[in-house]
Parts: structure tokens; C-alpha cells; sequence
């Protein structure tokens, strides 16, 4: 590879690298916007001062953070190049990712076997914003599975390397990203009444 198509990929690298922090941040302000709009609603009369977050939430919320931990092993074997490690800890970061959106559902089932409900006549402004937040969270994780799932194709196809790993950094940043985020919706829904007060 000579100096020229060598300085051109990672001038592709920082502008594809950039283009992922924007995103970031634009998603970011998004459920900044979102934390702000609850904290006002707050204030409401008809506001829940009860609702507790349901089981399903608290699994949900270890099952992501084990997908990080996974997806940090994946990307360290890779730059050590143990593939099969690699591979393997990919697919488990993809199962933990089906299992975190199958336990959100579960606590919305929970949720509603408490008695509140996201829409209709009987819902409530404090679990319709639990609803636009989880949801909002979900169609990321959503994307960011598919991702996963590129990954793990192009992982087993051996398009990775310790000199080649561009893609599984941009997915794996973004993974992380929806993980950290839901770590924050959690703390924020577990901790906002006590914020408010």
C-alpha cells in the first residue's frame, strides 16, 4: 500500500468516525429533550408519584451491560487475532441485544399487569413518556442489532483484523452508546422523583 491510498483511508476512517459522534450527539439532544420534557410534566397534578420501574427493567438493564462487556471482548480478540473468540463473544453480544428488547416487552406486560397503560382512555402522561422513551430506545437497540449483525457476518466472512477493524469500531461505539444510554434512562426513571421533589 503506498503513502497516498494509505493517507486517504484514514482521512475515510476520522470523516466516517465523525459522522458516527454527530450522530451520537444527535441522539443525544434527542433524549435530552425527552428528560426534559418528563421533568416538566412532572409538575402536572395527575402525575404517577408511585409507579415503581418494572423487574423485567432492572434484568434488562444487566443483560446490556453484559452485551458491552461482551462486544469490548470481541473487539479485543479481534486486535489479538483470536477469530474464534471473537466470533463467539460477537454472537453473544448479538443474543444479549435480542434478550434486552425481549425484556423491555416483558416490562411493558408488566407494567400494564400493574394496571397502567401506555395509551387509551386509562393510560396516564407518566407511562406514555416511560413508553416514547423505551420505544425510542428500542428502534436504536433495533438498529444497532442489525449492525451486530453485519458484524458478525463480515466477522465470519474474516474481513477483520488488527490493521482492518474500522467497521466493528464504528458498530461497537454505537453499541455502547445505546447501552450507556439505557443505563441513563434507568438511573433517570429509578432516581427523577427524588430529582423533582
Amino acid at each position: 500500500m503506498d503513502y497516498t491510498s494509505q493517507t486517504e483511508q484514514i482521512k475515510i476512517a476520522r470523516s466516517k468516525k465523525m459522522m458516527m459522534w454527530f450522530g451520537i450527539v444527535s441522539l443525544s439532544m434527542m433524549f435530552a429533550g425527552l428528560t426534559s420534557a418528563y421533568i416538566v410534566s412532572a409538575e402536572r397534578r395527575d402525575w404517577l408519584r408511585d409507579f415503581e420501574l418494572p423487574q423485567a427493567f432492572y434484568i434488562s438493564t444487566l443483560v446490556i451491560v453484559l452485551s458491552s462487556l461482551s462486544m469490548l471482548i470481541a473487539k479485543s480478540a479481534v486486535k489479538s487475532g483470536k477469530n474464534t473468540l471473537a466470533t463467539g463473544s460477537l454472537f453473544v453480544t448479538l443474543g444479549l441485544g435480542i434478550a434486552f428488547v425481549v425484556l423491555q416487552f416483558v416490562g411493558f406486560d408488566q407494567i400494564i399487569a400493574e394496571g397502567y397503560f401506555f395509551t387509551g382512555s386509562e393510560s396516564t402522561v407518566t407511562t406514555s413518556f416511560i413508553y416514547a422513551f423505551v420505544i425510542s430506545h428500542i428502534v436504536h437497540v433495533a438498529a444497532g442489532i442489525l449492525v451486530l449483525l453485519v458484524i458478525v457476518v463480515q466477522q465470519i466472512r474474516g474481513k477483520y483484523s488488527k490493521n482492518q477493524i474500522l467497521g466493528m469500531e464504528l458498530g461497537a461505539t454505537f453499541w455502547h452508546f445505546v447501552d450507556i444510554l439505557w443505563v441513563y434512562l434507568f438511573l433517570f426513571f429509578m432516581f427523577a422523583d427524588e430529582l423533582i421533589k
